[in-house]
């Protein structure tokens, strides 16, 4: 019976972790990894450590921030600097991907009341996926912000006759970037990690009428989702899903948020 304790405690913490990543919300592609590597680590630990001390190790509480970025960034310096690596070797996702992310930022830029098309900010941007086939498109200049060097070097030469398009390559976890005040027309985030803390540092990024596009997977959508969104000082003027992408993903869904006006 001993070894039912250790499964139910390492069943909790696994679970709690799983929820902390929706919460935050995250690259399914990255949240699949790490489910799966609380498997391996959990035969591991079967295998090499006494029951008895194994379920206090499965028990123990951990800062969970700390530990969640220092396995992302292991996780990314895996990645392949491709359309394959950023799609998560999904690249049959990508055009469906594109075309929808295309066609719901055209409903929001452009014309009287809407965001202007003068400056975006692409969050998380890998090697400039969607500054390529989506921002660059409509917008004067475009900025990329991501955590991984390495990628932000592959971008300039991915991005080829746009690139000259780029105004600045940050390269910075979003933990550590504020976008500067009152800068950008709008700001694109897409698969990236520390969601809620990042979007009311956004929102002061923000031109008059600009613009908020979040595409993410999102596991539930309800109103816990949309609460945390207003505390961040932000609204939901629209919420379209992800179509073409197969059902055993987490659903992806995109957002318009914009300021509800108050500091």
């Amino acid at each position: 019976m001993a070894y039912l304790g250790t499964h139910f405690a390492f069943r909790s913490r696994r679970q709690k972790t799983s929820d902390e990543l929706r919460r935050h919300s995250m690259s399914f592609i990255l949240h699949k990894a790490i489910c799966n590597d609380f498997f391996q680590s959990y035969l591991y630990l079967l295998e090499n450590i006494p029951l008895v001390k194994l379920y206090a190790l499965t028990s123990q509480v951990i800062n969970g921030e700390m530990h969640f970025y220092a396995r992302a960034k292991l996780f990314y310096q895996e990645v392949p600097a491709t359309e394959e690596g950023m799609m998560g070797n999904f690249i049959e996702l990508s055009n469906p991907d594109i075309q929808a992310s295309r066609e719901f930022l055209r409903k929001f830029v452009g014309g009287p009341g809407r965001a202007g098309t003068d400056c975006a900010l692409d969050c998380g941007s890998g090697i400039g996926r969607v500054s390529k086939h989506v921002l660059l498109l409509v917008f004067n200049t475009v900025e990329l912000v991501d955590m991984m060097e390495s990628f932000l070097l592959m971008a300039q030469n991915y991005l080829q006759v746009r690139g000259d398009k780029v105004e600045t390559y940050h390269c910075y976890s979003l933990k550590e970037f504020t976008p500067p005040l009152g800068r950008y027309d709008a700001i694109w985030i897409q698969w990236v990690s520390d969601l809620l803390a990042f979007l009311s540092r956004c929102r002061h990024g923000l031109k008059e009428n600009g613009i908020i596009i979040l595409k993410d997977s999102v596991a539930q959508v309800g109103c816990i989702f949309h609460l945390l969104i207003r505390r961040s000082g932000l609204v939901v003027l629209r919420q379209e899903k992800q179509d073409g992408f197969p059902e055993q993903c987490i659903p992806v869904w995109m957002f318009a948020l914009h300021s509800d006006g108050h500091s």
